[in-house]
Protein backbone atom coordinates (compact mmCIF):
# COMPACT_ATOMS: atom_id res chain seq x y z
CA UNK A 1 0.00 0.00 0.00
CA UNK A 2 1.17 3.42 -0.67
CA UNK A 3 1.43 6.31 1.90
CA UNK A 4 0.56 9.62 1.02
CA UNK A 5 3.59 11.21 0.63
CA UNK A 6 4.55 8.48 -1.39
CA UNK A 7 2.01 9.47 -3.96
CA UNK A 8 3.15 13.33 -3.65
CA UNK A 9 6.54 12.61 -4.31
CA UNK A 10 5.41 11.29 -7.78
CA UNK A 11 4.44 14.98 -8.54
CA UNK A 12 6.79 17.44 -7.23
CA UNK A 13 8.17 18.51 -10.16
CA UNK A 14 4.43 19.12 -11.30
CA UNK A 15 3.68 22.95 -11.77
CA UNK A 16 7.24 23.83 -9.79
CA UNK A 17 7.73 27.42 -10.17
CA UNK A 18 10.60 28.70 -10.21
CA UNK A 19 10.48 32.09 -9.74
CA UNK A 20 8.31 32.22 -7.02
CA UNK A 21 9.24 28.79 -4.98
CA UNK A 22 6.72 26.25 -4.62
CA UNK A 23 3.64 25.27 -6.81
CA UNK A 24 1.72 27.09 -9.61
CA UNK A 25 -1.15 24.67 -10.86
CA UNK A 26 -3.78 26.40 -12.29
CA UNK A 27 -7.08 24.85 -14.38
CA UNK A 28 -6.97 23.76 -17.58
CA UNK A 29 -3.21 24.72 -17.82
CA UNK A 30 -0.28 22.38 -18.69
CA UNK A 31 0.56 21.44 -15.15
CA UNK A 32 -2.82 20.94 -14.03
CA UNK A 33 -3.36 18.65 -16.86
CA UNK A 34 -0.70 16.52 -15.80
CA UNK A 35 -2.00 16.01 -12.56
CA UNK A 36 -5.67 15.05 -13.59
CA UNK A 37 -3.71 12.69 -16.17
CA UNK A 38 -1.75 11.82 -12.64
CA UNK A 39 -5.24 11.02 -10.61
CA UNK A 40 -6.71 9.08 -13.71
CA UNK A 41 -3.66 6.68 -14.07
CA UNK A 42 -3.86 6.42 -10.23
CA UNK A 43 -7.99 5.49 -10.22
CA UNK A 44 -7.79 3.08 -12.68
CA UNK A 45 -4.47 1.30 -11.19
CA UNK A 46 -6.99 0.64 -8.21
CA UNK A 47 -10.16 -0.46 -10.46
CA UNK A 48 -11.79 2.84 -10.07
CA UNK A 49 -14.00 4.03 -12.80
CA UNK A 50 -13.09 7.15 -13.39
CA UNK A 51 -15.37 9.95 -15.11
CA UNK A 52 -15.34 14.00 -15.40
CA UNK A 53 -18.70 15.58 -15.11
CA UNK A 54 -19.47 18.51 -17.09
CA UNK A 55 -18.29 21.40 -14.77
CA UNK A 56 -14.92 19.70 -15.06
CA UNK A 57 -15.31 18.24 -11.25
CA UNK A 58 -13.65 14.47 -11.59
CA UNK A 59 -14.96 11.07 -9.76
CA UNK A 60 -13.18 8.23 -9.47
CA UNK A 61 -15.76 5.02 -8.22
CA UNK A 62 -15.81 2.68 -5.81
CA UNK A 63 -18.55 0.47 -7.31
CA UNK A 64 -20.61 1.83 -9.76
CA UNK A 65 -21.86 5.64 -9.55
CA UNK A 66 -25.28 5.63 -8.25
CA UNK A 67 -27.33 7.55 -5.58
CA UNK A 68 -26.70 7.97 -1.84
CA UNK A 69 -22.31 7.08 -2.15
CA UNK A 70 -20.06 8.52 0.25
CA UNK A 71 -17.77 10.77 -1.77
CA UNK A 72 -14.66 12.27 -0.22
CA UNK A 73 -11.55 14.09 -2.27
CA UNK A 74 -10.31 17.70 -2.55
CA UNK A 75 -8.67 19.67 -5.17
CA UNK A 76 -5.11 19.58 -7.12
CA UNK A 77 -4.83 23.07 -8.19
CA UNK A 78 -2.66 26.09 -6.15
CA UNK A 79 -2.44 29.44 -5.49
CA UNK A 80 0.55 30.96 -7.43
CA UNK A 81 3.67 29.82 -5.51
CA UNK A 82 1.87 27.37 -3.31
CA UNK A 83 3.05 25.05 -1.29
CA UNK A 84 2.89 21.10 -1.61
CA UNK A 85 -0.02 20.21 0.51
CA UNK A 86 -2.87 22.22 -0.07
CA UNK A 87 -4.96 19.85 -2.21
CA UNK A 88 -3.42 17.37 -3.25
CA UNK A 89 -2.73 15.69 0.31
CA UNK A 90 -6.57 15.01 0.43
CA UNK A 91 -6.79 13.65 -3.17
CA UNK A 92 -3.44 11.67 -1.99
CA UNK A 93 -5.06 10.50 1.30
CA UNK A 94 -8.40 9.52 -0.50
CA UNK A 95 -6.51 7.26 -2.40
CA UNK A 96 -4.49 5.86 0.14
CA UNK A 97 -7.61 5.15 2.26
CA UNK A 98 -9.39 2.96 -0.28
CA UNK A 99 -5.52 1.31 -0.23
CA UNK A 100 -5.99 0.28 3.63
CA UNK A 101 -9.94 -0.56 3.71
CA UNK A 102 -9.34 -2.98 0.59
CA UNK A 103 -6.10 -4.32 2.88
CA UNK A 104 -8.78 -4.81 5.55
CA UNK A 105 -10.86 -6.78 3.59
CA UNK A 106 -13.68 -4.18 3.49
CA UNK A 107 -16.38 -4.19 0.66
CA UNK A 108 -18.71 -1.30 0.69
CA UNK A 109 -22.27 -1.39 0.89
CA UNK A 110 -23.25 2.21 -0.30
CA UNK A 111 -20.80 3.57 -3.62
CA UNK A 112 -17.17 5.56 -2.27
CA UNK A 113 -16.16 8.13 -4.78
CA UNK A 114 -13.09 10.03 -4.95
CA UNK A 115 -13.72 13.58 -6.23
CA UNK A 116 -11.41 16.38 -7.59
CA UNK A 117 -12.83 19.82 -8.22
CA UNK A 118 -11.83 22.25 -10.40
CA UNK A 119 -10.42 25.43 -9.78
CA UNK A 120 -10.57 25.49 -5.99
CA UNK A 121 -8.50 28.22 -5.62
CA UNK A 122 -9.50 30.66 -8.16
CA UNK A 123 -6.18 31.70 -9.16
CA UNK A 124 -6.89 31.67 -13.31
CA UNK A 125 -10.64 32.88 -13.17
CA UNK A 126 -10.76 34.68 -10.19
CA UNK A 127 -14.06 33.09 -8.39
CA UNK A 128 -12.64 30.35 -6.03
CA UNK A 129 -14.70 26.25 -5.76
CA UNK A 130 -15.45 27.53 -8.95
CA UNK A 131 -16.29 23.78 -9.95
CA UNK A 132 -18.70 23.05 -6.99
CA UNK A 133 -20.42 26.42 -7.46
CA UNK A 134 -21.26 25.07 -10.76
CA UNK A 135 -22.45 21.99 -9.64
CA UNK A 136 -24.23 23.15 -6.93
CA UNK A 137 -25.83 26.06 -8.79
CA UNK A 138 -24.18 28.42 -6.69
CA UNK A 139 -22.68 30.59 -10.05
CA UNK A 140 -24.58 31.62 -12.92
CA UNK A 141 -23.53 29.76 -16.23
CA UNK A 142 -23.55 32.39 -18.04
CA UNK A 143 -21.12 34.59 -15.76
CA UNK A 144 -18.98 31.51 -15.09
CA UNK A 145 -18.26 31.03 -18.97
CA UNK A 146 -17.65 34.68 -19.01
CA UNK A 147 -14.54 35.01 -16.34
CA UNK A 148 -11.47 35.91 -18.06
CA UNK A 149 -7.97 34.79 -16.66
CA UNK A 150 -5.26 37.47 -16.99
CA UNK A 151 -4.18 37.12 -20.68
CA UNK A 152 -8.19 37.74 -21.70
CA UNK A 153 -8.61 33.77 -22.15
CA UNK A 154 -12.44 32.89 -20.95
CA UNK A 155 -13.18 30.00 -19.10
CA UNK A 156 -15.57 28.66 -21.63
CA UNK A 157 -12.55 29.11 -23.95
CA UNK A 158 -9.98 27.14 -21.99
CA UNK A 159 -13.22 24.43 -21.38
CA UNK A 160 -12.85 23.66 -24.99
CA UNK A 161 -9.39 23.87 -25.61
CA UNK A 162 -9.34 21.31 -23.03
CA UNK A 163 -11.68 19.00 -25.06
CA UNK A 164 -14.99 19.79 -22.58
CA UNK A 165 -18.39 21.45 -23.52
CA UNK A 166 -18.78 24.72 -21.97
CA UNK A 167 -22.65 24.64 -23.16
CA UNK A 168 -23.84 22.27 -20.41
CA UNK A 169 -22.14 24.00 -17.50
CA UNK A 170 -24.10 24.81 -14.54
CA UNK A 171 -26.07 22.95 -11.83
CA UNK A 172 -26.14 19.17 -11.99
CA UNK A 173 -28.80 17.54 -10.54
CA UNK A 174 -27.81 14.11 -11.71
CA UNK A 175 -24.25 14.03 -9.92
CA UNK A 176 -25.49 15.84 -6.44
CA UNK A 177 -28.15 13.06 -6.15
CA UNK A 178 -24.90 10.75 -6.38
CA UNK A 179 -23.62 12.56 -3.26
CA UNK A 180 -25.16 10.86 -0.23
CA UNK A 181 -22.25 12.51 2.17
CA UNK A 182 -18.84 14.17 1.90
CA UNK A 183 -16.19 14.40 3.40
CA UNK A 184 -12.86 16.25 2.72
CA UNK A 185 -9.64 15.92 4.41
CA UNK A 186 -7.32 19.14 4.39
CA UNK A 187 -3.59 19.63 5.65
CA UNK A 188 -4.96 22.71 8.31
CA UNK A 189 -4.40 26.29 7.08
CA UNK A 190 -3.25 27.25 10.78
CA UNK A 191 -1.45 26.61 13.84
CA UNK A 192 -4.79 25.17 15.41
CA UNK A 193 -3.55 21.03 15.70
CA UNK A 194 0.02 22.56 16.73
CA UNK A 195 -1.70 24.27 20.16
CA UNK A 196 -3.44 21.14 20.76
CA UNK A 197 -0.90 18.49 20.16
CA UNK A 198 -3.01 16.29 18.60
CA UNK A 199 -2.39 15.71 14.24
CA UNK A 200 -6.07 15.39 13.12
CA UNK A 201 -8.69 17.15 14.01
CA UNK A 202 -12.50 17.67 12.73
CA UNK A 203 -14.12 20.92 11.51
CA UNK A 204 -16.56 22.93 12.80
CA UNK A 205 -17.01 25.78 10.21
CA UNK A 206 -15.85 28.18 7.89
CA UNK A 207 -15.41 32.04 8.19
CA UNK A 208 -17.49 34.07 5.97
CA UNK A 209 -15.19 35.21 3.23
CA UNK A 210 -15.41 36.63 -0.16
CA UNK A 211 -13.22 38.51 -3.22
CA UNK A 212 -13.62 42.08 -4.12
CA UNK A 213 -11.90 43.81 -6.99
CA UNK A 214 -11.75 47.91 -6.89
CA UNK A 215 -10.76 49.34 -9.98
CA UNK A 216 -8.93 52.27 -9.69
CA UNK A 217 -9.29 54.83 -13.04
CA UNK A 218 -6.50 57.82 -13.92
CA UNK A 219 -5.07 59.67 -16.98
CA UNK A 220 -2.09 57.39 -17.93
CA UNK A 221 0.91 59.68 -18.98
CA UNK A 222 4.63 60.19 -19.04
CA UNK A 223 6.08 59.70 -15.83
CA UNK A 224 9.05 62.46 -16.50
CA UNK A 225 6.69 65.26 -18.71
CA UNK A 226 3.89 65.09 -16.17
CA UNK A 227 4.36 67.66 -13.69
CA UNK A 228 3.24 66.25 -10.35
CA UNK A 229 0.14 68.92 -9.95
CA UNK A 230 -1.08 67.90 -12.96
CA UNK A 231 -1.35 64.18 -12.44
CA UNK A 232 -4.31 61.48 -11.84
CA UNK A 233 -2.45 58.88 -10.76
CA UNK A 234 -4.42 55.69 -9.86
CA UNK A 235 -1.82 54.39 -7.90
CA UNK A 236 -1.61 56.86 -5.35
CA UNK A 237 -5.76 55.65 -4.36
CA UNK A 238 -4.54 52.69 -4.97
CA UNK A 239 -1.51 52.54 -2.27
CA UNK A 240 -4.04 54.25 0.50
CA UNK A 241 -6.46 51.76 -0.09
CA UNK A 242 -3.89 48.79 1.27
CA UNK A 243 -2.97 50.74 4.24
CA UNK A 244 -6.86 51.22 5.04
CA UNK A 245 -7.74 47.40 4.74
CA UNK A 246 -5.75 46.66 7.48
CA UNK A 247 -6.92 49.44 9.98
CA UNK A 248 -11.06 47.94 8.79
CA UNK A 249 -9.72 44.67 9.88
CA UNK A 250 -8.04 45.93 13.09
CA UNK A 251 -11.67 47.75 14.53
CA UNK A 252 -13.16 44.74 13.80
CA UNK A 253 -13.03 41.74 16.21
CA UNK A 254 -12.34 38.08 14.68
CA UNK A 255 -11.87 39.62 11.23
CA UNK A 256 -8.80 39.25 8.13
CA UNK A 257 -8.89 41.98 5.27
CA UNK A 258 -6.01 41.33 2.70
CA UNK A 259 -4.58 42.92 -0.42
CA UNK A 260 -2.54 40.23 -2.22
CA UNK A 261 -3.06 41.51 -5.60
CA UNK A 262 -2.53 44.95 -7.36
CA UNK A 263 -2.28 45.11 -11.38
CA UNK A 264 -1.56 48.61 -12.85
CA UNK A 265 -1.92 49.16 -16.33
CA UNK A 266 -0.21 49.26 -18.39
CA UNK A 267 2.72 48.91 -15.62
CA UNK A 268 5.53 50.28 -17.24
CA UNK A 269 8.60 51.83 -14.92
CA UNK A 270 8.75 55.13 -16.48
CA UNK A 271 4.62 55.33 -16.81
CA UNK A 272 1.73 57.19 -15.00
CA UNK A 273 -0.34 54.04 -14.79
CA UNK A 274 -4.27 54.40 -16.57
CA UNK A 275 -6.04 51.63 -14.15
CA UNK A 276 -4.69 49.93 -11.28
CA UNK A 277 -6.56 47.10 -10.36
CA UNK A 278 -6.93 46.35 -5.89
CA UNK A 279 -8.28 43.08 -5.13
CA UNK A 280 -9.81 43.15 -1.29
CA UNK A 281 -10.10 39.49 0.13
CA UNK A 282 -11.79 40.17 3.30
CA UNK A 283 -13.15 37.06 6.15
CA UNK A 284 -14.30 37.21 9.32
CA UNK A 285 -15.49 35.39 12.25
CA UNK A 286 -18.70 37.37 12.40
CA UNK A 287 -20.49 37.53 8.94
CA UNK A 288 -21.86 41.11 9.35
CA UNK A 289 -18.09 42.08 9.60
CA UNK A 290 -17.63 41.45 6.57
CA UNK A 291 -19.81 43.49 4.71
CA UNK A 292 -18.86 46.18 7.16
CA UNK A 293 -15.03 46.14 6.18
CA UNK A 294 -16.65 46.25 2.89
CA UNK A 295 -18.61 49.09 2.75
CA UNK A 296 -16.05 51.34 5.03
CA UNK A 297 -13.68 50.80 2.14
CA UNK A 298 -16.05 51.39 -0.50
CA UNK A 299 -16.08 54.56 1.18
CA UNK A 300 -12.52 55.25 1.81
CA UNK A 301 -12.14 54.59 -1.82
CA UNK A 302 -14.66 56.83 -3.41
CA UNK A 303 -13.11 59.69 -1.32
CA UNK A 304 -9.55 58.85 -1.76
CA UNK A 305 -10.04 58.89 -6.23
CA UNK A 306 -12.04 61.99 -5.81
CA UNK A 307 -8.86 63.63 -3.54
CA UNK A 308 -6.74 61.96 -6.94
CA UNK A 309 -8.75 63.33 -9.53
CA UNK A 310 -9.75 59.35 -10.74
CA UNK A 311 -12.65 57.02 -10.19
CA UNK A 312 -12.99 54.31 -8.70
CA UNK A 313 -15.59 51.23 -9.27
CA UNK A 314 -15.66 48.40 -6.85
CA UNK A 315 -17.35 45.06 -7.85
CA UNK A 316 -17.78 41.63 -6.17
CA UNK A 317 -16.07 38.52 -7.10
CA UNK A 318 -17.21 36.00 -4.84
CA UNK A 319 -19.27 35.38 -1.44
CA UNK A 320 -19.96 32.73 0.94
CA UNK A 321 -21.41 33.52 4.40
CA UNK A 322 -20.13 31.74 7.44
CA UNK A 323 -21.02 27.77 6.83
CA UNK A 324 -21.34 26.00 10.05
CA UNK A 325 -20.78 22.09 9.23
CA UNK A 326 -24.11 20.34 10.39
CA UNK A 327 -23.82 19.35 14.08
CA UNK A 328 -24.67 16.03 14.05
CA UNK A 329 -22.53 14.92 11.06
CA UNK A 330 -19.49 16.95 12.76
CA UNK A 331 -19.86 15.16 16.35
CA UNK A 332 -20.40 11.32 15.06
CA UNK A 333 -17.04 11.76 13.51
CA UNK A 334 -15.10 14.17 16.10
CA UNK A 335 -16.56 10.69 18.70
CA UNK A 336 -15.57 8.46 16.06
CA UNK A 337 -12.27 9.44 15.91
CA UNK A 338 -11.52 11.05 18.91
CA UNK A 339 -10.48 13.99 17.32
CA UNK A 340 -11.08 17.74 18.61
CA UNK A 341 -13.03 20.51 16.22
CA UNK A 342 -11.70 23.66 15.37
CA UNK A 343 -12.81 26.46 12.96
CA UNK A 344 -11.63 27.65 9.79
CA UNK A 345 -10.72 31.13 8.30
CA UNK A 346 -9.64 29.05 4.59
CA UNK A 347 -12.62 28.32 2.12
CA UNK A 348 -13.15 24.71 0.75
CA UNK A 349 -15.47 22.59 -1.21
CA UNK A 350 -17.13 21.41 1.08
CA UNK A 351 -18.15 24.59 2.46
CA UNK A 352 -19.84 25.47 -0.89
CA UNK A 353 -21.54 21.62 -0.73
CA UNK A 354 -22.66 21.99 2.47
CA UNK A 355 -25.41 24.05 1.34
CA UNK A 356 -27.01 20.55 -1.02
CA UNK A 357 -25.45 17.60 0.78
CA UNK A 358 -24.44 16.62 4.57
CA UNK A 359 -20.52 17.68 4.41
CA UNK A 360 -17.54 17.20 6.99
CA UNK A 361 -13.71 18.50 6.82
CA UNK A 362 -10.69 16.60 8.28
CA UNK A 363 -7.55 18.46 9.18
CA UNK A 364 -4.13 17.02 9.12
CA UNK A 365 -1.67 18.99 11.48
CA UNK A 366 0.50 21.57 9.81
CA UNK A 367 3.41 22.02 12.26
CA UNK A 368 4.65 25.33 10.34
CA UNK A 369 1.15 27.11 10.38
CA UNK A 370 2.10 28.23 7.07
CA UNK A 371 -0.20 27.46 3.95
CA UNK A 372 -0.70 29.42 0.58
CA UNK A 373 3.18 29.67 0.91
CA UNK A 374 6.24 26.71 -0.30
CA UNK A 375 6.77 26.64 3.30
CA UNK A 376 3.39 24.54 4.19
CA UNK A 377 4.46 20.78 5.54
CA UNK A 378 2.65 18.10 7.18
CA UNK A 379 5.04 15.14 8.41
CA UNK A 380 4.49 11.75 6.91
CA UNK A 381 3.53 10.16 10.59
CA UNK A 382 0.35 12.98 10.41
CA UNK A 383 -0.59 12.40 6.50
CA UNK A 384 -0.60 8.64 7.95
CA UNK A 385 -2.85 8.91 10.58
CA UNK A 386 -4.71 11.15 8.26
CA UNK A 387 -5.28 8.52 5.99
CA UNK A 388 -5.99 6.48 8.90
CA UNK A 389 -8.87 8.51 10.38
CA UNK A 390 -10.63 9.26 6.29
CA UNK A 391 -10.32 5.29 6.37
CA UNK A 392 -11.99 4.90 9.35
CA UNK A 393 -15.04 7.61 8.27
CA UNK A 394 -15.64 6.34 5.66
CA UNK A 395 -15.91 2.52 6.91
CA UNK A 396 -18.27 4.34 9.35
CA UNK A 397 -19.86 5.70 6.45
CA UNK A 398 -20.22 3.03 3.89
CA UNK A 399 -20.51 -0.40 5.51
Amino acid sequence: MSSPTDLLAEITTVGADGARGGYSRHVFDRSEHELREWFTGQAEKRGLQVTTDRNANVWAWWGEPAPDAVVTGSHLDSVPGGGAFDGPLGVACSLTAIDLLRAEGFEPSRPVAVSVFAEEEGSRFGVPCLGSRLLTGAIDPDVARDLRDPDGVTFAEAMRSSGLAPDHVGRDDESLGRIGQFVELHVEQGRGLVDLDRSVAVASSILAHGRWRFRFRGQGNHAGATLMDDRSDPMLPAAQLVSATRRAAFTRDGSRATVGRLVPTPGGTNVIASTVDVWLDARSEHGEHVGEIVGELTEVAQQIAVDEGCTVQVSEESYTPTVSFEAGFRDDLSGLLDAPTLPTGAGHDAGVLAATTPTAMLFVRNPTGISHAPDEFAEAGDCLDGTRALARTLRHLAA
